[in-house]
């Protein structure tokens, strides 16, 4: 799907207060951001915020970092925090192949990835959030006893996400093709746009727990 460019996004996210410009300078430095030093979550391919809003307002004693790579899609969760400012969460706008380029060695406590671009042909599966390439990157900044929460109700990529993490050499510590009535798994579950609107057409949510 094409995103619609939205005349100055670029202007406003350079403009806020609630995005971290020169991300790559906070590289080991990342707790001097926040107020309080915490637990760093992050999330890779953030979208408009909702998530990351939702869990940055129930878990204040956590600092949160969404990441996104479109400004025109990051304004928008710019202009939620601006009606409603979190202490605990910043956004970053980036490309996630850079991540280890802005996150020191075990920096990050856990990350999350939500409802991400499937990159359905085989030539792109390296550009998988979920494939071993970028699993690679995830053991430069995650923690020792950090962990990866991925979330899709696309039963391909879960599939391909499943196969990819032994091949990693991570571990996979959980996992479910039907979220919503999996009374472990969705204790406590904070759900994005996409889950919820999925969801509301029956289709399954898949999720997995991996660690290094």
């Amino acid at each position: 799907m094409r995103l619609r460019n939205i005349p100055g996004a670029d202007a406003a996210i350079t403009e806020s207060v609630y995005c971290i410009k020169s991300p790559e300078t906070h590289k080991g430095h990342w707790q001097e951001v926040f107020p309080s030093q915490q637990p760093l979550h992050i999330e890779i391919g953030m979208g408009k915020g909702r998530f990351m809003m939702d869990l940055a307002a129930a878990h204040p004693d956590i600092n949160y970092l969404g990441i996104e790579r479109y400004s025109s899609v990051l304004l928008r969760a710019l202009q939620k925090m601006e009606e409603n400012p979190l202490p605990n969460l910043f956004f970053i706008c980036m490309d996630a192949a850079d991540v280890a380029e802005v996150f020191d060695h075990g920096e990050v406590d856990r990350i999350y990835l939500n409802f991400s671009d499937p990159w359905p042909k085989d030539r792109h599966a390296k550009r998988r959030l979920t494939s071993r390439q970028f699993f690679a990157r995830y053991d430069e900044v995650l923690a020792p006893e950090g962990h990866l929460e991925f979330k899709t109700d696309n039963q391909d990529l879960f599939t391909f996400s499943l196969e990819e993490i032994p091949e990693a050499g991570w571990h996979l510590d959980a996992s479910t093709r039907d979220l919503h009535h999996d009374p472990v798994l969705n204790e406590g579950n904070i759900m994005t746009e996409y889950e919820e609107k999925f969801s509301s057409l029956g289709n399954p949510i898949c999720k997995l727990i991996a660690s290094r």
